[in-house]
């Protein structure tokens, strides 16, 4: 008898499984994004999101019940919407008010407001950072939310249908000879002329959609997905640029006849040929499996046939 096929998907889960379920029984230690170290003896239950993306992901994995509040910011789904809304430059008193066991923020707003995240923690509040800046940290953001809210099985479960979509999309492209990609510049703030760093989220959109990144050499900008890239370094790859992808939402504000009115762009290949695209910054930035719309979208982009 031949022994039994795994895929490479399941492979992964089963081996997370392994990893993670034998610390559920015991106090279990968290290192947030920003360095912070965590214990937990048993997992929150009434949790306070600030960041929208935390939101959508502990609904996905089933955790609704555990949320006691979300953050002004959140579009999440309408079953949520009754729950109280938060933000960052609110009093302390009135997080003190809800009695939340844990506040999930991002690292922004540790920068933005630490004397509220100070006088949290003061007060005996649990204040935990988080935000992925890689595919590898994207996985270990959803495994922390799944321990954090006590639904582990069902975050590994999401990791392990992402991972094979991503699998699935990957072998598709693959069948694409590197020459007929094409080329692609990424923005992700118009205003201050950032692109993407070429290990964030979004460059793996673009990758795994099947273009190729053209600001490969930029930079992290203090070790966050964006990434300086001027107009005179934009403009060296006139000739490059096949398409020129924007994301656009609260952290761009832009439109196809801004980029391609903006001066000395009509040298860019892709403003030529029409080949200048947005897409919504949620589908592409934002750390939720929402991510695979994106890549799917990036791909009819490169690929409309």
């Amino acid at each position: 008898m031949s022994a039994p096929h795994y895929n490479h998907g399941y492979l992964i889960f089963l081996i997370l499984l392994f990893l993670w379920c034998p610390r559920f029984a015991g106090a279990l230690e968290i290192t947030d994004s920003v360095g912070e170290t965590h214990i937990f003896t048993a997992p929150a239950t009434r949790i306070i999101s600030l960041y929208p993306a935390h939101t959508e992901n502990l609904l996905t994995i089933g955790a609704a019940n555990a949320l006691i509040g979300i953050s002004t910011s959140d579009s999440a789904t309408i079953s949520v919407f009754d729950k109280p809304r938060f933000s960052y430059h609110d009093s302390v008193e009135k997080f003190i008010q809800a009695d939340p066991d844990c506040v999930l923020i991002r690292p922004m707003i540790s920068r933005s407001n630490p004397n509220l995240i100070s006088k949290l923690r003061d007060y005996g509040i649990r204040v935990v950072s988080l935000q992925p800046t890689s595919v590898t940290e994207l996985y270990e953001y959803w495994q922390t939310l799944g321990t954090i809210s006590g639904f582990e099985p069902q975050a590994l479960e999401m990791i392990n249908k992402f991972q094979q979509e991503i699998t699935s999309i990957q072998a598709s492209v693959e069948t694409i000879l590197p020459q007929h990609r094409p080329k692609v510049y990424f923005e992700s703030i118009h205003s201050r002329m950032r692109t993407f760093s070429p290990e964030s989220i979004s460059i793996f959109c673009l990758t795994t959609a099947g273009g190729i990144n053209v600001a490969e050499d930029a930079v992290s900008r203090r070790g966050t997905n964006i990434a300086g890239y001027s107009k005179e370094r934009i403009l060296a790859r006139a000739e490059e640029i096949d398409v020129y992808l924007a994301q656009f939402g609260r952290m761009n504000r832009i439109s196809v006849e801004q980029i391609a009115e903006e001066p000395g762009f009509r040298a860019l290949k892709a403003v030529r040929s029409g080949q200048v695209y947005l897409i919504d910054e949620h589908l592409v930035s934002r750390p939720t499996p929402r991510l695979l719309e994106g890549i799917r979208m990036i791909h009819k982009i490169l690929y409309p046939g």
